[in-house]
């Protein structure tokens, strides 16, 4: 009898790992409808790991011709809001995460600078690219499509798909090419205004287009383990605790706010209070104060801001099952 049940199990097994291999195949054949312009016989990941979201290609809609209003005349705003602060060239931009949070994408021209502002809530990663590639300014939409819980972008010059928190093609005809990161800081508006008093500020077309200021994933962030994720999880740090990754290392957010400045060689990351989380509380302007993270390189007038992602435990991970998240 118990060999009758071993053998049952594991012809259970291997009809589930044939079924799953058999879904893996099946999946291109499956999205092609929906993109048939995507070139699925070039990939880097396994097409397993990418999960629908729920929303369609172009569901979570992008914003292609942003609008904007001068901070001096912006007052609708709680001080303590997150922004995406963006300087380049002396351009300086605020996207408020009351907007990011319903559209993801922002294509934009930043001081002569073609540019995606992009912010996965799932993972509450705040990234800016460049868009231009190989002499190509490219226009990114949103799949409806995650993988590891993160958004993935496409393109819509060859309809390639692009993973936002490594800004590497990872589907179609582009697959392997990376898009180059710029610097910017998720930061509590009224940091940003005093950074720059003469900056602007994205602003809806509508107001009546989304539920602007509120906040859909309420208490995400201090859930438990993270929505649509079915990778391995950290050791020694909850799934959701905030690091702030630099060049494939992380620290956590409660060893930076404990010490308030960490250096690291010429690398300096610091905290202060005073930011809001977009994904606690359902109105944005009321959730908890998750504190500022500025990271920079060199000192007093020749420090620099440096790229850097403020994100949680289990993305890191997820992306750098190798690297290191320092706690202590």
């Amino acid at each position: 009898m118990r060999s009758i049940n071993r053998l049952a199990v594991m012809a259970l097994v291997l009809a589930g790992i044939l079924l799953a291999a058999g879904l893996a195949q099946a999946q291109p054949q499956a999205w092609v409808r929906e993109w048939p312009d995507t070139d699925f016989s070039k990939s880097s990941v396994d097409f397993a790991e990418i999960l629908s979201g729920g929303p369609p290609k172009d569901g979570i809609p992008s914003i292609d011709n942003p609008r904007f209003r001068p901070a001096a005349e912006v007052d609708d705003l709680d001080a303590q809001e997150p922004v995406i602060g963006l300087m380049i060239a002396g351009d300086a931009r605020a996207y408020p995460l009351r907007i990011l949070t319903w559209h993801e994408i922002v294509n934009d021209v930043v001081g002569g600078v073609p540019v995606a502002v992009t912010y996965c809530p799932l993972c509450n990663a705040a990234i800016v690219f460049e868009r231009e590639v190989e002499g190509r300014v490219l226009e990114f939409g949103t799949t409806g499509k995650l993988r590891h819980s993160d958004l993935v972008m496409y393109d819509r010059e060859t309809e390639s798909w692009w993973q936002q928190f490594t800004g590497e093609a990872i589907v179609g005809a582009l697959t392997g090419t990376s898009l180059t990161m710029v610097p910017a800081r998720l930061e509590s508006w009224e940091r940003f205004k005093a950074r720059a008093p003469e900056g602007q500020v994205l602003v809806p077309r509508s107001e009546r287009f989304r539920d602007y200021g509120v906040n859909p994933y309420v208490g995400y962030d201090t859930a438990r383990a993270p929505f649509l994720y079915r990778g391995p999880l950290p050791e020694g740090i909850e799934p959701m605790i905030r690091v702030v990754v630099v060049d494939g290392e992380a620290w956590s957010l409660p060893l930076l706010r404990e010490r308030g400045t960490i250096q690291q060689g010429d690398l300096t990351l610091s905290w202060v209070p005073g930011q809001r989380s977009a994904l606690d509380t359902r109105i944005i302007a009321e959730g908890r104060d998750v504190g500022n993270v500025v990271v920079q390189r060199g000192s007093g007038d020749a420090a620099r801001d440096v790229v850097h992602d403020v994100t949680f435990a289990f993305v890191f991970h997820a992306f750098h099952p190798d690297g290191v998240i320092h706690t202590r």
